[in-house]
């Protein structure tokens, strides 16, 4: 009688012991999602194409001109003013820009007003004044600020000492020159003193005017286009037969 006593005793403690586990068994506790490791390798930074022609810029007549239709030509962007002892310099650059523009040279000038106010007349009058009294054909361009709050975002980029490039710093007077490679790319950079006729300025210039036009310019597809009209008349001409 006992015996059957502990017996049931032992099976009943053994049933508890059953429905007390069953729970845990039927919901087992997940284990904890792994913490995401975050990535803290430095990105780096997109490279911007043409970095110095990615700006759209009013043009002397006051249209929108993008400075990526120059790509492909060796430039020289200048801060310009018509009452500055340097105007003068109007003069050489004219004759920098006749003597190399065929080889894919431009310059574009930016008046601007920031020194002493020394560029005070409208876009109409600057370009009159630079027609008149130096015959420039070069391009021209509405007036900008070149420093101070009210800069324009080009020279934000040109002055910028942490930009893609290693001659930022501030314009200091008018008729300070950067000097822009077939890529878009700030090359080199002179100061306002310097004449666009300088020996070294030449030399840089040069250096980059011997360098191969990118295939995907349109500078590349203008030459491309002429070369093929060049062809084309040639066809249409007769044959020039011998009496």
């Amino acid at each position: 009688m006992q015996w059957q006593i502990l017996r049931q005793r032992v099976y009943s403690s053994c049933l508890v012991a059953c429905l007390i586990a069953l729970p845990a068994c039927a919901n087992p506790e997940k284990p904890a999602p792994k913490e995401e490791q975050k990535d803290e390798t430095p990105k780096k930074e997109k490279k911007i194409a043409m970095p110095a022609l990615q700006f759209k810029m009013d043009d002397i007549e006051g249209k929108e001109q993008d400075l990526r239709q120059y790509h492909g030509n060796v430039i020289l962007m200048v801060n310009v003013a018509s009452k500055c002892g340097l105007t003068p310099q109007y003069d050489e650059l004219q004759k920098l820009y006749d003597k190399y523009h065929d080889r894919g040279f431009e310059i574009l000038g930016f008046p601007a007003n920031n020194f002493l106010g020394q560029e005070p007349g409208s876009d109409e009058e600057i370009k009159q004044f630079c027609r008149k009294n130096y015959g420039v054909t070069f391009p021209m361009f509405s007036k900008i600020s070149v420093k101070g709050k009210d800069q324009c975002d080009l020279y934000k980029y040109l002055t910028d000492k942490k930009a893609d490039h290693n001659h930022g710093g501030s314009i200091k007077w008018n008729f300070g020159k950067f000097l822009i490679d077939r890529d878009g790319k700030v090359i080199d950079r002179f100061g306002p003193r310097t004449k666009p006729l300088d020996e070294d300025l030449v030399a840089s210039l040069e250096k980059q005017l011997a360098k191969e036009i990118p295939a995907d310019s349109p500078l590349a597809k203008q030459r491309k286009e002429e070369k093929e009209k060049d062809k084309d008349g040639d066809k249409e001409q007769p044959d020039k037969k011998d009496s």
